[in-house]
């Protein structure tokens, strides 16, 4: 993204190494620490989310030498460890199938975040980073099942499927490729269990946000498959340089942004006071992520350095795209509702 808005940060480099961990705890552990806080309505919760905040703060602003690498990962690894607290209370709350897997995913992103903080490679912490984000989304999902209940069959299949994908991501940070090939595995399994339950398959065939949303689902799940397949395909996350940046991408990019677009008009209205109506033009970022990904995916491929850097270029404009469409979405809202309350209290003098 910073090819595209261009900073004058003098650990530019620095920052590019680390824009994994930054998008992924700095950002999304935030969101869904801030989403599980919101939800439990308890003050501590938050402290989670701070941390968390905190901690990606640290990795922009830099320091002295190995200071921004021990202070980011160690935050990262308390808001984590709250975020499993927070878990924990919501069980004590309600002890189900999606609040299981959900609290399973904090436990591999605190896992992982330890691993880091211990001098850990990123090779051996991204299937555990991986695996808190998909199971996440994966929870919750499950959740929303209850408007289409999987059978008995199918709940047993799921719990099956998070417990290989679970233990590839473990086996994986542990000992490297004979765990990322289960990974793989359970990924193509995780995405092929959630395009025949989810009740997206359903709501593909309304209008609007609904459908939207189902669209933004079932082609992260395409995402999610292919990352699958070219782990297994190439003998392992790490077996080959190119494989590993098409195989994360797909993961971080195709599947979990497809989740936030689609989600995003539906959490931001619940963690924040803004509502964000669904707009035809929110097509328009759904399509150039995965455009721009595709582009990317084939430059891997075929070792074209070039085709892959005008991929990455067009993923950031897809994200910055996303968040001027939501934004503006929100402000004309809240700009309607004030004209309505002027004509209303107009009427009334």
């Amino acid at each position: 993204m910073a090819r595209l808005v261009p900073l004058q940060i003098d650990h530019a480099s620095e920052l590019a190494a680390v824009h994994g961990p930054l998008m992924i705890c700095g950002f999304l552990g935030t969101v869904i620490g801030l989403e599980r806080a919101v939800a439990l309505s308890r003050r501590w919760a938050f402290a989670g989310p701070l941390a968390t905040a905190l901690g990606g703060a640290s990795l922009i602003a830099g320091g002295p030498a190995g200071v921004p690498e021990l202070v980011g990962p160690a935050l990262f690894f308390l808001g984590s460890l709250i975020l499993c607290l927070a878990n924990g209370a919501v069980l004590r709350l309600r002890m189900a199938d999606d609040t299981i897997v959900m609290a399973l995913g904090a436990l591999a992103w605190a896992g992982g975040n330890l691993l880091w903080l211990s001098g850990a490679g990123f090779e051996a912490v991204v299937p555990l980073w991986a695996a808190f984000l998909i199971l996440t989304i994966a929870g919750e999902r499950l959740e929303l099942s209850r408007l289409m209940p999987p059978t008995r069959f199918g709940r047993k299949l799921f719990a099956l499927v998070v417990a290989v994908l679970g233990l590839g991501a473990l086996l994986a940070a542990l000992w490297g490729e004979n765990g990322e090939m289960l990974f793989g595995a359970g990924l193509i399994a995780l995405a092929a269990w959630l395009v025949r339950y989810d009740v997206a398959r359903r709501t593909v065939r309304t209008e609007k946000l609904p459908r939207f949303i189902a669209i933004c689902l079932l082609s992260g799940y395409a995402w999610l498959a292919l990352a699958g397949v070219l782990i297994l395909a190439s003998g392992g996350i790490s077996a080959d340089r190119m494989v590993y940046d098409g195989a994360l991408h797909a993961i971080f990019l195709g599947f979990v942004f497809s989740m936030i677009f689609g989600h995003a008009p539906v959490i931001l209205p619940a963690v924040t006071t803004f509502q964000v109506p669904y707009r035809p033009w929110f097509y328009l970022h759904l399509a150039l992520l995965h455009l721009s990904l595709a582009l990317r995916l084939v430059g891997d491929l075929t070792a074209n350095d070039a085709l892959r850097g005008h991929g990455g270029h067009v993923n950031a404009a897809a994200i910055i795209l996303f968040v001027v469409a939501t934004v503006s979405s929100a402000i004309a809202a809240r700009l309607a509702r004030s004209r309505k309350a002027a004509l209303a209290s107009g009427r009334k003098g």
